[in-house]
């Protein structure tokens, strides 16, 4: 005997979580008692879930500095390609990941300011969460970071005794060192250099970070100062970055906060600090950022009054972290404090006390974009803590009301709250449904920053689960968000994306071609829900499989529900 599903009677965000999908029994991957799968992936993640020390690859960064002939200090920063995975479209100095081969040149010259301790080791800190970021001699570190320097922008700081360059050779042996075609080593032998002929000498340790959880890859980043000639003019190289220049470093600063460029805590606080304090007298700060930490955390406004707390948390792999959010400038709300563990509620604390102590902000309450637990495991602690209205969608506060977590006031779509003080901000929220019938996103209108939610992921994929999951809705969403067109989304799991409207586009029409393939393999007589799934999805892990049929079963409804299939069709669940 087969269990079956017909078309819904009525949307899913009319529905309760527990309510049939349609005419036909629910699916067996249905929970009993209104658990969806997907909240019970959570609780499994929630058993298994280890921290496990932070996995980085090691890095190195070059700020090339000059003065002009006034005395005006400028450094040279690039924007890295949009296309790129990591820090797509974000400003950064040139810089990137050691190679093994790295460590196995000699130089004769090695930059000033490493302390000499031995490799890889760090030393434990009071304040910070993770490993304190102390300098080293990793080996390789100068030789990475000169390579990196001539590969991205073609400077190359040399002894006095090394020969002259050719520019037209120079150029060449760069093209074919960026194609992969040549080692690094081999680069200087075909310029007639040697390795001893680097000035690593000129670098100065300028400080060590790691970058956030939140991010796909993490490196474990030294940065250099490196003073080249008045007249130098680095280019390029065209592939992962696409422009770069000479500014003074309040320019930079500036650009940041009138929201024209995302970059990086490292960069801002280099910024920052060279704009205030010649580079000879910047050192201590440079190297010892303390004035960026926020409690345990370092702080992480990469737009203007969006300030990423990452906090580790039980969500679906591959992400560890959930990301909570200060939004505002000096009026503020805290968005998804969604962990549960007190270790990581205790941090967050800290933090919220050190934002309304030291740096200006008055917290007016606590926004959430939707019901699942990874988003909301902290909220009782921090309303408690501080005395917060929690706010959220009517749908979200009546599956909250169930497990016990009272919502104070109502967030609708259309509303349109302004942050006070000196600099108001204002923001609009939009109900989202697909994911969760009461998701919502909330939209600055000052530097369009769109804080989304689970609308859409930076690490993973957005899981839809009937019945709270609604794919027709979900695709909606995603168009709507995409007309709104955001200059940078925040995800809750994952690194910001510029260019929100392009990504927006892409996670849709993915979604489209996933439903084109389910209507192709129904037309071609497959009835099967388990004979769907890897017509769509081919060569799944078995752990993933329970997702993509839910995912399947989402996109078949939508074509049902859309008149897509014959009125009658039946889709049979299990056997």
């Amino acid at each position: 005997m087969s269990d079956t599903q017909k078309r819904p009677s009525a949307p899913a965000d009319a529905m309760d979580s527990s309510s049939p999908q349609g005419a036909g029994q629910a699916s067996e991957l249905s929970t009993p008692a209104g658990r969806t799968l997907y909240e019970r992936l959570l609780d499994r993640a929630r058993e298994a879930i280890k921290e496990k020390p932070p996995s980085t690859r090691p890095s190195a960064a070059v700020v090339p500095w000059r003065r002009r002939d006034d005395g005006t200090l400028e450094v040279y920063w690039v924007r890295r390609n949009p296309r790129l995975r990591f820090m797509g479209g974000w400003h950064a100095f040139p810089g990137g990941r050691l190679e093994a081969k790295d460590a196995e040149i000699s130089l004769s010259a090695q930059p000033q300011g490493l302390d000499l301790i031995p490799p890889g080791q760090t030393q434990p800190s009071s304040h910070l969460r993770e490993q304190s970021p102390e300098p080293d001699a990793l080996p390789g570190v100068a030789v990475g970071a000169l390579r990196e320097l001539f590969e991205e922008v073609g400077l190359l700081p040399l002894l006095p005794s090394a020969p002259a360059l050719e520019a037209g050779r120079r150029e060449e042996v760069r093209r074919q060192l960026l194609t992969d075609r040549l080692a690094f080593p081999e680069a200087l032998r075909r310029l007639d250099l040697e390795p001893i002929h680097l000035d690593a000498g000129r670098l100065i340790f300028a400080g060590r970070w790691m970058t956030p959880p939140f991010m796909p890859v993490r490196f474990d980043n030294r940065f250099f100062l490196l003073e080249v000639e008045a007249d130098a003019e680095p280019e390029v190289d065209g592939g992962e970055l696409v422009e770069g220049e000479w500014i003074e470093p309040h320019q930079g600063l500036a650009a940041w906060e009138a929201g024209e460029v995302i970059t990086s805590p490292p960069i801002l606080h280099i910024l920052r600090v060279l704009a205030e304090t010649p580079p000879e007298r910047s050192l201590e700060r440079l190297r010892n950022p303390r004035e960026t930490l926020l409690g345990p955390f370092r702080r992480f406004e990469l737009r203007p009054g969006v300030v990423t707390l990452p906090l580790f948390c039980p969500t679906l792999p591959p992400a560890t972290h959930i990301n909570a959010f200060v939004l505002g400038l000096e009026e503020a709300v805290l968005v998804d404090p969604g962990s549960p563990f007190e270790r990581e509620i205790d941090a967050l604390i800290a933090a919220m006390e050190d934002l309304q102590e030291h740096h200006g902000i008055t917290l007016r309450g606590i926004w959430i974009t939707h019901h699942n637990p990874d988003h909301v495991g902290g909220v009782q602690a921090l309303r408690t803590r501080f005395n917060l209205p929690v706010s959220a969608h009517p749908l979200t506060a009546q599956r909250l009301q169930r497990v016990g977590l009272e919502v104070d006031e109502l967030l609708h779509e259309g509303d349109r709250v302004v942050l006070g003080g000196k600099r108001p901000f204002p923001v609009r929220v939009f109900h989202t449904p697909g994911h969760a019938p009461g998701h919502l996103c909330f939209y600055d209108e000052t530097f369009g920053s769109l804080l989304a939610g689970d609308l859409i992921a930076g690490l993973g994929t957005i899981v839809i689960d009937p019945p709270d999951g609604d794919m027709g809705q979900y695709l909606a969403s995603l168009q709507r968000m995409e007309d709104l067109a955001p200059r940078t989304l925040f995800p809750s799991h994952g690194p910001p994306t510029t260019d929100g409207s392009q990504r927006l586009r892409e996670t849709r029409r993915h979604r489209q071609w996933r439903e084109h393939l389910v209507l192709k393999a129904w037309n071609a007589g497959i009835r099967r829900l388990d004979e769907l799934v890897p017509q769509v999805y081919e060569g799944l892990a078995p752990e993933v499989v329970p997702v993509a049929t839910r995912q399947v079963e989402a996109h078949w409804i939508h074509l049902h529900q859309r008149g897509a299939l014959e009125e009658d069709a039946e889709l049979i669940l299990d056997s």
